[in-house]
């Protein structure tokens, strides 16, 4: 794993445990606790069994992370009672176990953690590809989304893709895009912003998520538009503005 090798064969100990051979939800848990907090593997395992109601496979990796791989039949334990009601898709059900099992460990564990899930995989095929993805996602969530702590490998391709460019590139790109007029992004704008796009730039989905009259959000859009000329409501501005806002917050830490 060091060396980024993803095919190696899986050490005597895993190769051995029938359980990998059958399709697992791979999660990777890391934990912020101090270096001098002592956590108990037996404990954490009890932990994880008791909120999956079900036996898993814990693996220790570096300090403080553990892969978790809980059992396939979790997509679909409860969809008898979901009858009648629109199928959730996989992502969603992903997304939903994440956000339990992060609350539950939040409360029950050490504190704050991050938590990354990929899609369902067969361990025995894919275990080390499956855990240098999972490192990734935290790594691209904890970058790209700071007060975030479930990350969902599906949620974060763009992330992915920013990252891989140069980083003379991504400063040329916003100055391009903001033409050096970047205090225009201050605290308000970014949420506004932010909920404007997770919202589909649906104008009155947004002002009912901000708490705001709808005239006030339109004037927030006509602001920013008039400051930079750039019309979010537009989609090649749109576009524009939602790569320079992921990017401006990353340049900006660094």
């Amino acid at each position: 794993m060091e060396r980024g090798s993803t095919h190696a064969e899986l050490p005597d100990a895993l190769a051995s445990q029938s359980s990998l051979y059958s399709t697992k939800i791979p999660l990777l848990l890391y934990g912020d606790y101090s270096q001098n907090q002592r956590v108990s593997y037996a404990e954490l395992k009890k932990l994880l069994e008791s909120f999956f109601e079900s036996e898993i496979i814990l693996i220790p990796l570096l300090e403080k992370e553990w892969l978790i791989l809980a059992p396939e039949g979790l997509l679909t334990s409860g969809s008898e009672e979901r009858e009648g009601d629109e199928e959730e898709s996989v992502e969603q059900i992903l997304d939903a176990l994440g956000s339990g099992l992060y609350e539950m460990l939040a409360n029950e564990w050490v504190g704050e953690c991050h938590l990354a899930i990929d899609y369902p995989v067969k361990p025995s095929k894919s275990l080390f590809a499956t855990i240098l993805k999972l490192r990734e996602t935290i790594m691209l969530g904890r970058s790209f989304h700071v007060g975030s702590f479930i990350h969902l490998r599906w949620e974060l391709r763009l992330e992915k893709l920013l990252h891989l460019i140069d980083e003379e590139e991504k400063a040329e790109f916003l100055e391009q895009v903001l033409r050096g007029i970047d205090h225009v992004l201050d605290a308000e704008t970014v949420i506004t912003l932010e909920h404007f796009f997770t919202l589909d730039c649906n104008v009155s989905e947004t002002a009912k998520k901000l708490y705001i009259h709808r005239n006030t959000l339109l004037y927030r859009l006509d602001k920013f538009k008039n400051e930079t000329g750039l019309d979010v409501r537009t989609f090649n501005h749109a576009v524009l503005v939602r790569l320079a806002l992921l990017l401006y917050k990353v340049t900006k830490r660094k």
